[in-house]
């Protein structure tokens, strides 16, 4: 299966071959900032299943993740690794915004105090355990 998304203003578009690894909420405190919001909710591809195009930006939120953005726009679509492995694509920016439903809250140790988790969604202080 193809699903597609893209920017606000429309200039990048992309395509998700396939179903996502995993389909998360962070709650870390780098995410939130990425963001601008209480967390990033993404689903996980491989970075071989998407196709980008438009011009996007980067920026390096960590050692290992660059933020990918719409360049005219700004919206903020990936958080894509430098290794070459994956990229967690904002649910938002699907053109179906319920595509994906997440699984997951990692991170919810750093939560924002007024976020209230009572989805019944397993949640972990940190990242998954290994």
């Amino acid at each position: 299966m193809t699903r597609e998304g893209g920017c606000l203003c429309g200039a990048v578009r992309f395509k998700a071959e396939g179903e996502p690894l995993n389909v998360r909420i962070c709650h870390c405190r780098i995410c939130q900032k990425a963001m601008g919001s209480p967390y990033f909710a993404r689903a996980q591809f491989d970075q071989r299943a998407l196709t980008v195009e438009g011009e996007t930006g980067r920026y390096a939120s960590s050692e290992n993740i660059d933020r990918v953005f719409c360049k005219q726009c700004g919206t903020r679509l990936f958080a894509w690794r430098r290794n070459g492995t994956l990229a967690g694509v904002a649910l938002a920016t699907f053109d179906d915004r319920n595509a994906f439903a997440p699984t997951e809250h990692i991170w919810v140790s750093e939560k924002l105090a007024w976020v209230k988790l009572d989805d019944g969604l397993t949640q972990y202080p940190g990242t998954i355990p290994a």
